[in-house]
């Protein structure tokens, strides 16, 4: 059920309730209220269901496993006490889960061809943290938490270590039973201009908004120099320096010391220079200064069309401003109901990194 159905209930509702009152006024109570109020239960019951998600709601553990959030979150900040790299790792591994079969905790599962074992996911830190998770839970409440849902659960809760604001988080995600490594090569990549980001989340019913929004999770985390150093030496026929010249001279200078042309090309920087462990809108003061380390990130401020969303969150003066915090959780809770599995549909998996 896309977002746009819920737009149209909440006008109908709007509609209907205005009509209602109308009616009201117009003394003709006896003959509407009946038919009214019969459509009012329906567009306020489908909005409900629409804000919940495709089959989640918020709670959906309350009485199956009511610790069920709280394992996971204790879990969660055990880990990042020894290591805060989790914070992004688990934020990144959620997006690459979602991208690609629906946020079904395929990208968990072991093989040989599996979506874990493939270049944007084999050094994804967290995985052990989920394992952790759902050994617990399996203790606690055998076979009725998801690994999707602790996924989406501790992502949240990696945020909110992070300084992040927290969300309420839509759960009853079931797991899937496939996982292949051919079907990561639609994820979002580095070098994608602003119309593939675009088509690569409107695919998955993400809009502008959510793409920038999204993309602003690059506020925490790293990128190994392998995935950008191409954009500090081969403009040569372009710039003095031989740099993408959208980068700000004195952070190219800063990046060619820690990227050599001919240096370690796994060694990882961060995504948000001076701010790398905070979730906060310092992303985005980077994109403004030419200091965004990603062609694809640093894309959001040149292409005009998502400039204005860099901007809001920013809040320049003149535009309606956003707050990134809160709009970060509304478009997370979009993204973890993309192809979900709910109901009968998928499975409960004993352990996450193997199907039943």
């Amino acid at each position: 059920m896309k977002l746009s159905q819920l737009h149209n209930y909440l006008i109908n509702y709007t509609a209907i309730s205005s009509s209602y009152f109308h009616c009201l006024s117009m003394g003709s109570f006896f003959i509407h209220t009946p038919t009214l109020l019969f459509l009012l239960l329906i567009a306020m019951a489908a909005a409900a269901a629409l804000v919940q998600g495709q089959g989640t709601r918020v709670g959906f553990y309350s009485s199956t496993c009511p610790q069920a959030e709280s394992i996971v979150q204790k879990t969660v900040i055990s880990h990042f006490q020894s290591n805060p790299a989790i914070a992004p790792g688990l934020l990144r591994m959620h997006f690459h889960d979602c991208f690609v079969r629906g946020c079904d905790a395929s990208i968990l599962i072991n093989g040989s061809s599996t979506e874990k074992t493939t270049g944007p996911n084999r050094l994804i830190n967290g995985y052990d943290v989920i394992d952790d998770a759902k050994t617990q839970l399996e203790a606690a409440c055998p076979g009725v938490v998801s690994c999707a849902d602790i996924l989406a659960l501790a992502t949240r809760d990696s945020v909110v270590l992070t300084k992040g604001l927290t969300w309420k988080v839509p759960t009853g995600r079931r797991d899937g039973r496939v996982s292949l490594a051919s079907e990561v090569n639609n994820l979002p990549g580095p070098r994608d201009s602003i119309d593939v980001q675009k088509q690569k989340f409107a695919d998955k019913g993400l809009n502008d908004q959510d793409l920038v929004t999204l993309v602003g999770g690059h506020t925490i985390g790293t990128s190994a120099c392998r995935f950008f150093s191409y954009r500090l030496y081969n403009f040569s026929n372009t710039t003095a320096n031989g740099a993408d010249p959208s980068m700000d001279a004195s952070f190219v200078t800063q990046l060619q010391a820690l990227c050599p042309a001919d240096g370690d090309a796994s060694r990882r920087i961060a995504l948000d220079t001076g701010s790398q462990n905070t979730f906060d809108t310092s992303f985005f003061t980077n994109l403004m200064n030419g200091r965004g380390v990603l062609e694809s990130d640093q894309k959001l401020w040149t292409d005009a069309s998502t400039k204005t969303f860099v901007q809001r969150f920013l809040g320049v003066r003149g535009l309606l401003g956003l707050n990134f915090n809160l709009e970060f959780g509304r478009s997370m809770v979009k993204m973890s109901n993309i192809g979900v599995k709910t109901g009968t549909d998928g499975e409960i998996r004993r352990v996450c990194t193997a199907i039943n």
